[in-house]
């Protein structure tokens, strides 16, 4: 019996261990938050349970707000430590590779993270472990989506300014190849024009072209073809369909956002409920949208990801990446620009929707004539 029971014990305090290493390790799984030292100068991190398991000690360079396995840093009171990446479990990879664009470092995006070399001035890719998934050997690459990524071989920077010493970083690309690829760096579409209306979480692969009016299809090197969803031209669709076909103040609260942000002196950006808002500007809002049936209505449509200056809110996190940037090339806000010209003045109305998962809604109305209430 004696014995049993010492068994028993062991059994069960083996058991606790196993859960206890399970527990750790669905913690370490967890991302980090950023916070910061008393006079907020320095970063540090985390974990859920409040725990702080990095000092701060790394500059605001460190755009990462959550860290979930691979982030850039750059140590405040060290200056000859260039910026690096560092992942979870330590390891320090690409020192003085970091990928900066518009002075702002790369952010992880599905575990990955692009570094440049600074001597061959190539593009690669690192996993959240730090290994190198894809070499640098591309002139640029974009974040991860859905597991692929745009690559872009033999193209040359025309510089904005028109000197590459200038001073003035802004560039863009001529020229050159563009591929998908996976992020096993292999290319599945090798000719692949980059189009920032592709929705590449709506993949569908295909013996034949799909026939769906709102997909582009693209022949990869497999035989097969791969199709994307067109964000424009699915939006155009659901407006006409859902919104301007029969235009009434139940479908636009409807086709709306819980709540709507717009433009008041001298608040600046505020918000109202969506039924509240549309039903006390309804006839402003319908006078200029049914400007758009007319036959040669003047207006366009672009594309951006949300403004994270203006949507604070928690239910917004979601649309952003770890470091704060809006995630366009998932949840874009498609903006719907009027042009009007009363008497001989020249005004922009702007209408602009959030793709979410339940469709489009629309989340901000700036009207330029007349008052909103």
């Amino acid at each position: 019996m004696e014995q049993n029971l010492k068994t028993m014990k062991k059994i069960l305090f083996s058991f606790l261990l196993i859960l206890a290493g399970c527990s750790f390790h669905v913690q370490e799984d967890r991302p980090w938050t950023a916070f910061y030292n008393e006079d907020s100068t320095l970063i540090g991190f985390k974990d859920p349970k409040g725990r702080t398991r990095i000092e701060p000690r790394y500059s605001s360079f460190t755009t990462a707000r959550k860290f979930e396995q691979i982030m850039a840093v750059m140590e405040e009171d060290n200056p000859e430590q260039e910026p690096y990446y560092l992942t979870k479990s330590g390891k320090i990879v690409g020192n003085g590779n970091v990928y900066i664009f518009d002075n702002t470092p790369d952010c992880e995006s599905e575990g990955f993270i692009r570094f440049r070399d600074k001597k061959t001035d190539k593009v690669g890719m690192y996993d959240g472990q730090g290994e190198i998934v894809i070499p640098a050997e591309y002139d640029d690459l974009t974040n991860v989506r859905n597991g692929l990524v745009v690559a872009l071989k033999g193209a040359g920077k025309k510089h904005w300014s028109g000197d590459k010493d200038s001073g003035c970083d802004h560039f863009s690309w001529e020229g050159g190849r563009e591929s998908l690829l996976n992020t096993d760096h292999q290319i599945i579409i090798d000719s692949f024009k980059y189009d920032a209306n592709l929705d590449f979480f709506s993949l569908k692969i295909s013996a034949v072209p799909d026939q769906e009016a709102d997909r582009d299809n693209f022949p990869g090197l497999d035989g097969r073809y791969y199709s994307f969803l067109n964000y424009s031209r699915e939006f155009q669709r659901w407006f006409n369909s859902a919104i301007l076909s029969s235009l009434s103040e139940e479908k636009l609260i409807e086709g709306s956002c819980g709540e709507i942000y717009f433009w008041q002196e001298p608040d600046g950006w505020t918000s109202e409920a969506n039924r509240i808002f549309i039903e006390k500007n309804y006839e402003q809002i319908k006078n200029t949208l049914m400007e758009l049936t007319r036959e040669k209505a003047d207006y366009f449509l672009s594309i951006d990801g949300l403004n994270p200056f203006i949507y604070k809110a928690a239910e917004f996190e979601k649309y952003f990446d770890n470091c704060g940037k809006a995630k366009e090339w998932q949840y874009p806000v498609m903006s719907l620009v009027i042009n009007r010209r009363i008497q001989s003045e020249f005004y922009q109305d702007q209408f602009d929707f959030l793709r979410t998962e339940k469709g489009y809604k629309l989340i901000s109305v700036t009207l330029q004539k007349g008052y909103l209430h």
